[in-house]
This record gives structure tokens, C-alpha cells and sequence, in this order.
């Protein structure tokens, strides 16, 4: 173990790997609760899809950390959840079991350009700048979700958006779990949000405001509601209009995600050198097979998790962590009945926190040239205003050559810039019609 993993040569121990591995389950295990929730939104089986959510999170942090040797854990990713149910499902008008063959596609696409380092290539090539903002306004995004679950943020004919009445029962409960969420993050507390997601769902429990489960421990779920749902579709959506869109966006959507979620956690770890990922095309193969049969399995599509940076804190530095992370998703399979407890307003806090903690990526950007601040700015603020990762993450890549170009920047510009400059107006000119 110690040669495969190479843990002396990392400076680590089996005891503290595995401690890592706790940490970083603890830490991202609110997943098997708000994953169900948004996806159910989809109209898919919540259970079916806690099941799914679980093995996909088992699967893909097994590959990351076997093959990759990364100290990363995946599971279906926030961002890309939220963009499955509500742009591709609820927006764009496509069933789930066509939003998750889209999924299986684009993820198939992902393990082929991954496999010429075509996508190894592509992100190294997008300036840091660019990928942080990304992260950030991901982190929005579901923050404003979170918010907008919890009815603290309402919808307002007048103003779009106003405060929420804080004298109802479920808000001021989502107001009760931010609060002491953030607590527990403060005090530096590794697996703050999980607790904090928990000691809400006992509040809520105590005082009547969520449903009380019927036990603790039962027997796994059936996977039979969505497993191989991506082929139950008829020919006539897989060949339409709608399904090319879908994933077309979902291939921009979850490339540039995972790139610049893998780029944040590998960054913290001190991982990155001179903007460039060591082992890159493993972690990314390890993410994009993660992709491929979290869709067979029947959820979104999974990623490298920002959580995994609390794992990295305690001492995690090899795939062993992830390998520990891997098999204690296993063993919370056998938790469902707990599901009930998690509503929209014991999930905002997880949100929420997560949201700012992506957020502080923010501070590798050099607001002071405005050639960068500007196109970094449109990248984050413009997911949550215009509901979607997609826009975002365009908007901020056609902007970026311009304001280059115009600052005398021109030989910064790395080739493949211009080439997605192309690729991101076309993408709105096909979306328009």
C-alpha cells in the first residue's frame, strides 16, 4: 500500500489518510440528502436517486484515487445538479431520462478528447483567472438556489427578488441552520456543514416543521426507477433539436465546471505547478469515467469536490483518501430513511456555505487590470442573474480576447481562446433560434 500510493514519499501514514478520508466524507455527505431534492424537482425517484448518488460517489472517488492518486473525492456535483433539473429539465422542456442520456453522451465525448489530451490541453490553456471566476460563480449560483429553496429570497413582481417572510417556521429554520452552519465553519470545524445540515433536520424534527423519518438503518433502496434510464427514450428525442443542445451545453457546462473545481482543490493541496495539473490526464479520466456511469447509474453528472480540500487540511495527500471516502459512501446506502428529514430548508445551509467557500477563489483575481477583472466579473455575476453556468461561463470567454486585444495583451492570448471565443458566439447564435 505504502509503494502503490507512494505514502512515505508524500510524507503521510495510512492512519492519517484514513482520518482525511472521515474528514472529507463528513464534509461532503450532504450531497446524499440535496442531490435527491434537486433532481426530485426533476421528477425522479428521490430514493432511486440517493442510491445512484451514492454509488456514482463511490465509484468515481475509487477511480480518482486508484488511478489519479489524488486526494480528491467526486460525487454528482453541485452546479451541475441544479443545471440538470432546472435549465435542461425544467427550462429547456426535456425528460430526465433524456437530460441523463445527454449526460452519458457529453460524458463519453469527455473520456475520448481526455483520451488524445484534447480537454488537458484545453484547460491549461484558459488563463487561472478565468477558471477561478468560473468556481465563484458556481458557488453563487447554488448559493441563490439555496436561498430561493428556503423562501428566504422570494420572487417580487416589482424588485424581481425581495427578503422572504422570516416569521414563517421553515424560513426561520433556513435562517437557524445558516447561522450556526457558519459557526461551525468559523470554528474551523472540518465536517462544519454536515453538522450543521444535521442539528437543522433535528430542529426542524423537534419543533414540527419537517417529516419524522420511520428509522435510521433499512435495506438499500431499489436503483430499478432510474438505473439505465438514459436509454428508455425514443428515437425522436434522441435525434432532435432539444438533445443537441443539451448536450452540447452540458459538454461546455461540465468541461469548464470540473476544470476549474479540479484546478481550485488541486491548487489548494499545492498540486499545481505553473498553472498546470501533474497527472492531469488521469484526474481527468478518472472524472469523466465518473461522469459515464453516474448517468448509467441515474444521476447528474459527478466531479472533483471543493470539500476535499477539508481532507487535504488534516493531512491528505495520495488516493488513499479518497479510496477511505469511497467506502464510507458505501456504508451510507444503508441510511435512507433519514431522506425524509432533508428539505429545502435543511439543505440552504449547505448550499450556501458551500457557495461562499467556492466564492473565495475570487481572491486569486487581479482586480486592479481591468482587461482581467472585467471578463472575470461577467464569467460569476452573471450565472446566478441569468440562471445558468452555461451563460456564465460564455459570456466571460467571448469577453476575455476583446478586452485582451484592446490592452495590448494580444500575445497572451493563447490560440484555442480565439477558437472558443468562436465556439461560445455560436453557441448563442444556435440557443437564440
Amino acid at each position: 500500500m505504502d509503494r502503490f500510493f507512494g505514502l512515505t514519499e508524500k510524507g503521510t501514514t495510512i492512519k492519517r489518510e484514513a482520518i482525511a478520508g472521515l474528514t472529507t466524507f463528513l464534509a461532503m455527505a450532504y450531497i446524499l440528502g440535496v442531490n435527491p431534492l434537486i433532481l426530485g424537482d426533476a421528477g425522479m425517484d428521490v430514493s432511486a436517486v440517493f442510491v445512484a448518488t451514492a454509488l456514482s460517489a463511490m465509484i468515481g472517488s475509487l477511480i480518482m484515487g486508484l488511478v489519479a492518486n489524488y486526494p480528491i473525492a467526486v460525487a454528482p456535483g453541485m452546479g451541475l445538479n441544479a443545471f440538470f433539473a432546472y435549465t435542461v429539465v425544467l427550462g429547456m422542456g426535456l425528460s430526465w431520462q433524456a437530460a441523463l442520456f445527454a449526460v452519458f453522451i457529453s460524458s463519453i465525448i469527455f473520456l475520448l478528447i481526455t483520451a488524445f489530451k484534447i480537454r488537458e490541453i484545453i484547460i491549461n490553456a484558459i488563463p487561472a483567472e478565468l477558471k477561478h471566476a468560473a468556481g465563484a460563480g458556481i458557488g453563487l449560483f447554488i448559493a441563490f438556489i439555496g436561498l430561493k429553496n428556503a423562501e428566504i429570497i422570494v420572487a417580487d413582481p416589482a424588485t424581481f427578488v425581495a427578503l422572504g417572510d422570516l416569521t414563517n417556521g421553515p424560513v426561520l429554520l433556513a435562517v437557524f441552520g445558516v447561522v450556526l452552519t457558519a459557526i461551525f465553519v468559523v470554528m474551523g470545524l472540518k465536517a462544519g456543514v454536515f453538522y450543521g445540515l444535521a442539528i437543522t433536520a433535528i430542529v426542524g424534527i423537534i419543533f414540527g416543521l419537517v417529516g419524522r423519518p420511520d428509522g435510521v438503518v433499512a435495506a438499500v433502496p431499489s436503483l430499478s426507477p432510474t438505473l439505465f434510464a438514459a436509454f428508455d427514450i425514443s428515437s425522436s428525442e434522441i435525434f432532435s433539436a432539444q438533445m443537441a443542445i443539451a448536450i452540447l451545453t452540458f459538454l461546455f457546462v461540465t468541461f469548464f465546471d470540473t476544470a476549474g473545481t479540479l484546478f481550485a482543490v488541486a491548487n489548494q493541496a499545492g498540486f499545481v505547478k505553473d498553472n498546470k495539473l501533474p497527472r492531469a490526464g488521469r484526474a481527468l479520466f478518472s472524472d469523466a469515467s465518473g461522469g459515464t456511469i453516474g448517468a448509467l447509474l441515474g444521476t447528474s453528472t459527478t466531479t472533483a469536490y471543493v470539500e476535499s480540500t477539508s481532507g487535504v487540511a488534516v493531512g491528505g495527500r495520495t488516493g488513499l483518501t479518497a479510496v477511505v471516502t469511497a467506502l464510507l459512501f458505501l456504508v451510507a446506502l444503508f441510511f435512507s430513511p433519514l431522506l425524509v428529514v432533508v428539505t429545502g430548508h435543511v439543505t440552504a445551509a449547505a448550499l450556501i456555505i458551500v457557495g461562499v467557500m467556492m466564492a473565495s477563489s475570487l481572491r486569486f483575481i487581479d482586480w486592479t487590470r481591468m482587461e482581467i477583472a472585467i471578463p472575470a466579473f461577467v464569467t460569476f455575476v452573471a450565472m446566478p442573474l441569468t440562471y445558468s453556468i452555461a451563460n456564465g461561463i460564455a459570456l466571460g470567454f467571448i469577453l476575455y480576447p476583446i478586452t485582451m486585444l484592446v490592452s495590448g495583451n494580444a500575445k497572451k492570448i493563447h490560440p484555442i481562446m480565439y477558437f472558443l471565443f468562436v465556439v461560445f458566439v455560436l453557441y448563442f447564435a444556435f440557443l437564440s433560434h
